[in-house]
């Protein structure tokens, strides 16, 4: 497996490598590594290889530059994708090399982004191998969403070229969900019969309620949470701007907001909290541990998804709003087509981008803890029966079925398929 984030922190990732060991393949995952991690270990069965981070330049929007300060902001984000992500496709491709000579590998599995991988699934692909691509983000719509732009340019065009190519090297294309499905099959000319949907379900065995925690409790507030990403796409600065709403449009101080994670957009959210005088109300916790992040979800009384209506978001699917179904919270999201999937009515949905709307659906379920424990409810059943990743990790077994048979690849002297 390749993926450019961090293992087994991509959630993603390590259940689908856990399950795949579960049932009888030996993974390898390259990966990036953290400050803190060794660059070669096993984890959970999982020999697990990292590659060093790359940074050449911040990658983050700038709407206020005009001329020739945006011209040069653009170059630095074009030259800073293309440094990084030739990178990083280069060390996998050695990386690659090195573990099929010293370990040996029946399949090659690549997680996007980058689209760019493809490189490196191709020439194993022309050395026999089976190729996965499991399909995380819509490039194009990725960068549409994070810069905020509109058109075809030659960005766009050159990651739909690559996000094309990685498609039909594959054997078997893995999609989030039915709208990614059908972009594989319409817009990359894939196979219906060789697309499979593996949802972004919660794994009851790590998101499981736990006692709540008594820091966040001794406030005698109702607890807001948001856990996930803090990028440019991700809709943070609407979520303040809401709170900001709640908090002197709707004249509520009766809630602590709860802000877990992080990304590129860190420093200036919090700096956004603090211009809208929210720093009483609102806490960044940065990355946190998974026992500490179930605590805290475990402790709120309702849930926020704010990711805006946008090229990526319409058609993709959040596993945070699945988590907090399985810890039976409430959610308040804004009216996206797949959360609407995914969430039913275990969310209140509210007019795509507008923040008032957003601070009343929450000041509106604040007043009423007896609807927040029937979505709770309802939310968790769901998660139970159609959306854990007990359920939804059927469909990767399939996947790999499609491949070939188990016993048929087995070589003589190989114990197992990798």
């Amino acid at each position: 497996m390749l993926v450019e984030n961090s293992f087994p922190t991509d959630t993603r990732v390590r259940n689908e490598a856990a399950t795949l060991v579960a049932n009888g393949y030996r993974v390898s995952v390259i990966s990036l590594k953290s400050p803190e991690q060794p660059w070669r270990e096993d984890v959970n069965g999982v020999a697990v290889y990292r590659v060093p981070r790359l940074t050449v330049f911040a990658k983050l929007p700038e709407s206020d530059a005009k001329g020739l300060a945006k011209f040069g902001r653009t170059l630095r984000t074009i030259l800073g994708y293309l440094t990084e992500y030739c990178y990083f496709t280069a060390a996998c491709l050695g990386l690659s090399v090195y573990v099929r000579v010293r370990e040996g590998f029946d399949v090659i599995h690549a997680h996007n982004p980058p689209d760019t991988l493809a490189l490196v699934t191709g020439f194993h692909k022309l050395l026999g191998r089976k190729v996965v691509f499991d399909h995380h983000d819509l490039s194009p719509e990725l960068y549409l969403s994070r810069y905020r732009t509109n058109g075809e340019g030659f960005i766009t065009r050159g990651l739909r070229a690559f996000e094309k190519l990685s498609v039909k090297c594959a054997d078997v294309v893995i999609a989030t969900n039915e709208s990614y499905r059908k972009i594989d099959i319409e817009r990359n000319g894939a196979s219906p019969d060789r697309v499979f949907i593996v949802r972004n379900g919660p794994d009851p065995s790590r998101v499981r309620l736990t006692e709540p925690d008594e820091r966040l409790r001794s406030l005698n507030k109702k607890i807001l949470v948001y856990v996930g990403a803090m990028n440019p796409q991700d809709g943070v600065d609407y979520l303040l701007t809401a709170i900001g709403h709640l908090v002197h449009d709707l004249k509520r101080t009766d809630f602590h907001c709860v802000l877990i994670g992080s990304g590129d957009s860190l420093d200036a959210l919090r700096t956004q909290a603090t211009a809208l005088g929210l720093d009483r109300h609102v806490e960044f916790t940065g990355f946190i541990p998974d026992e500490t992040l179930v605590r805290y979800l475990s402790t709120a009384d309702i849930c926020l998804d704010p990711n805006p209506s946008s090229p990526l978001n319409d058609v993709s699917t959040w596993i945070k709003v699945m988590e907090y179904m399985a810890l039976a919270k409430p959610v308040v999201s804004f009216d996206l087509k797949e959360t609407r999937v995914s969430a039913g009515d275990a969310a209140v949905y509210v007019t795509p981008n507008d923040e008032l709307a957003f601070a009343g659906a929450v000041a509106s379920l604040m007043d009423d803890p007896a609807r927040c424990a029937e979505m709770g409810r309802t939310g968790r059943a769901r998660v139970a029966a159609e959306l854990g990743w007990h359920v939804t990790s059927q469909n990767l077994l399939r996947a790999y079925e499609t491949l070939f048979q188990r016993a048929a690849v087995t070589e003589p002297g190989r114990a197992s398929v990798n």
